[in-house]
């Protein structure tokens, strides 16, 4: 899961994408508005945490922007102002959630999953292929009753090709939408995680590599 955080406190805003990190969800975080359009205009994100109260680019002309050119991403609006015409104003502007300040990181975190859910096609709670079964929700996967012992990384990569039902999935797109921002396109680290996830789901293998095109289950 890819997630945009717009918030202009950067304390704050970093304190939640170390946190959302910690979650599994690739996190990129900007300060301002016109900054968020710029990069929800050149990157694919499921949900975009969207402070309300931005300078410069306000955060409900962030919202209209997004919800006008058809973006896919959810938008999740947080904000100081919790009244009933403040949340009915954000829906209204196309947000798809709204979370009033201060909150419990606990909420965002449900609130962000069950966002994603609805930003793609419906997919069972618990993806099977064989004896391997992954739920998103309890971040458990298991391969013949034993659970794997997966990092943050190996878990998004193993959703993300179950979510993908046998289809190929390349490894620019495994970048996209399992690292944030940081992730260096031109190094091995889809390869490398790919590698130790075989390793920890044993045999008889289930990843197959499909050459000049990607990985699929």
């Amino acid at each position: 899961m890819k997630v945009l955080v717009v918030e202009d406190h950067e304390e704050l805003a970093q304190t939640v994408a170390a946190g959302l990190r910690r979650e599994g969800m690739a996190v990129d975080v900007v300060l301002d508005g016109d900054a968020a359009l710029e990069r929800t205009s050149a990157n694919h994100y499921d949900v975009v945490v969207l402070d309300r109260d931005l300078p410069g680019l306000h955060g409900d002309e962030v919202c209209r922007s997004l919800a006008g050119a058809g973006h896919p991403a959810r938008v999740l609006m947080l904000t100081a102002a919790g009244t009933i015409d403040d949340k009915v104003t954000g829906l209204g502007i196309g947000a798809d959630d709204y979370l009033p300040k201060p909150f419990a990181f606990a909420e965002l975190v449900a609130r962000i999953r069950a966002l994603a859910r609805r930003s793609r096609p419906a997919l069972p709670p618990v993806l099977v292929h064989g004896d391997l079964r992954l739920d998103p929700a309890t971040r458990i996967a298991t391969r013949d009753g034993r659970r794997l012992p997966l990092s943050p990384k190996e878990f998004a990569v193993l959703e993300l090709l179950l979510a993908a039902g046998g289809a190929v999935v390349s490894a620019e797109q495994l970048l996209e939408r399992g690292w944030d921002e940081f992730a260096d396109p031109f190094t091995q680290t889809v390869k490398v995680t790919i590698s130790r996830l075989r390793r920890k789901l044993g045999d008889p293998p289930l990843i197959e590599t499909v050459p000049q095109a990607g990985y699929r289950i």
